[in-house]
């Protein structure tokens, strides 16, 4: 049998990075539960004060708020997803698969929507396409899609769930190895949870199911997967370019400022509870303290220290320079600390100030377009359905209002060109954009009728 849980050397050289990493993306008490791996203590500190130091610490999420503008932004209009072809049974089910990939209610959008806040968190996430396993083989197309067998639907994975691989010399998946692991009883009455870890081995024709029964690893089930006809693994991968990598640019920066803004805060608290000062030639072993008093004699002085607060306003400096710097590396420079960029601004000035960010939006945009078509075409490929599928979209960000752009579209009408094409896709492009959130079998009938016309 196989070493089935075998790392790659690139999970392991990762797969603590990626840990920080989503720390530093969820932040809140997850981020202060695993505060003492992200805290330093300082050189020579006593344990009891870096111990109260880390019951007082808390994050300022800079980067997690940044993920999630950019998922936001790309996916404020949904990505235009459209069928061609006479075969009516099978655009039927990709309208459906559209409206709901995984069983349990997720619209395509936001499924991809998840794929993508992973990727940005630990530069890639996975998706995998499977079939429902069904006990018998159909004989006929009609028997495969009364039994479910022909119902595609997808499973995301995360970045530490693909624990090994080995790439063909096209680059593309040879084989895969995905470990996942479930917290479940088997019964209501039982008293001890238990964890299930689960592998699910794929090559090119094949997939391997092992669970792993108190401490003995088993074979659950084996067989031929849904794209073995394709002679390809049913995993699509999601890599994002280490230059739009989020996380890995701004988590160091994060960090630092995370502890510099945690020491500010503790000096900060301590200058709160200042210490007083006694100047005397005699011994002094009075109390001092809110419930008791000092006799000073003729010649003592009494005081308090203080710190000036030199220090204090250059460590505040220091921190805003880091919040800038953590969005500059972001693409966000104009955000400023805000992601709103302060005052209201007219159409053309936000595309002047978003300049960059809207060409990062469209590499994002681009991507995810990318893994939707290959994804789609390689169900439309396993079904045999004989559809043409388009993936459009995602590459206008809210920067302008919808007039703008039907305002547009009339001056390119008022042209005057004699194309029945052309006006027929500029209808096409305004009505999917308007209606984004509609039901994809309506989308579907609109783009009919506007062919049709």
């Amino acid at each position: 049998m196989i070493d089935i849980d075998r790392e790659h050397p690139e999970y392991t050289a990762l797969k603590q990075v990626w840990r920080r990493y989503r720390d530093l993306y969820i932040g809140g008490e997850r981020l202060k539960l695993h505060a003492q791996e992200y805290l330093l203590p300082r050189q020579r500190e006593p344990g009891d004060v870096y111990t109260e130091r880390l019951g007082r610490v808390f994050y300022e999420n800079y980067i997690g708020s940044i993920v999630d503008w950019y998922s936001a932004t790309l996916f404020r209009r949904e990505a235009v997803v459209t069928f061609d072809g006479s075969n009516s049974r099978g655009k039927e089910f990709f309208s459906s698969l559209v409206d709901e990939v995984d069983g349990m209610g997720t619209g395509l959008n936001d499924f991809f929507r998840r794929q993508f806040v992973e990727s940005l968190i630990t530069g890639a996430s996975y998706v995998l396409v499977d079939f429902p396993r069904t006990g018998k083989k159909a004989g006929t197309r009609a028997e495969e899609d009364a039994m479910g067998a022909s119902r595609a639907y997808l499973v995301g994975y995360a970045a530490e769930d693909v624990i090994n691989w080995n790439l063909d010399e096209q680059g593309n998946f040879d084989w895969v190895v995905i470990r996942t692991k479930l917290i479940k009883k088997d019964r209501v009455e039982d008293v001890e949870w238990r964890t299930e870890t689960r592998w699910s081995y794929y090559d090119k024709q094949t997939f391997r199911i092992y669970s792993q029964a108190e401490d003995a690893i088993r074979l659950v089930d084996e067989g031929t997967h849904a794209l073995a006809k394709l002679n390809r693994v049913p995993l699509f991968d999601l890599r994002i370019p280490e230059g739009l990598w989020m996380l890995n640019r701004a988590g160091l920066l994060q960090l630092e400022h995370f502890n510099k803004s945690n020491a500010l805060s503790w000096a900060l608290t301590m200058g709160l509870f200042a210490m007083p000062v006694v100047y005397s030639d005699r011994d002094w072993s009075q109390m001092v303290g809110e419930s008791y008093y000092i006799q000073l004699g003729p010649e003592d002085k009494f005081g308090w220290t203080e710190p000036e607060g030199k220090v204090f306003q250059i460590a505040q400096d220091n921190l805003t320079r880091l919040q800038e710097e953590i969005y500059r590396v972001c693409y966000l420079a104009q955000a400023g600390g805000s992601l709103t960029g302060g005052g209201q601004k007219s159409g053309i000035s936000k595309q002047l100030d978003f300049s960059i960010t809207q060409e990062v939006l469209r590499a994002y945009g681009d991507a995810m377009k990318d893994l939707m078509r290959r994804v789609l075409m390689a169900i439309e490929a396993a079904r045999e359905d004989g559809i043409a599928i388009s993936v459009t979209g995602m590459d206008e960000f809210d920067i302008t209002d919808f007039g703008t752009e039907l305002g547009d579209a009339q001056q390119l009408l008022a042209l005057g060109v004699d194309s029945p094409t052309l006006k027929k896709e500029i209808f096409k492009k305004l009505a999917l954009k308007y209606l984004s959130d509609s039901r994809q079998d309506v989308k579907d009938r609109i783009v009919e009728e506007i062919e049709g016309s």
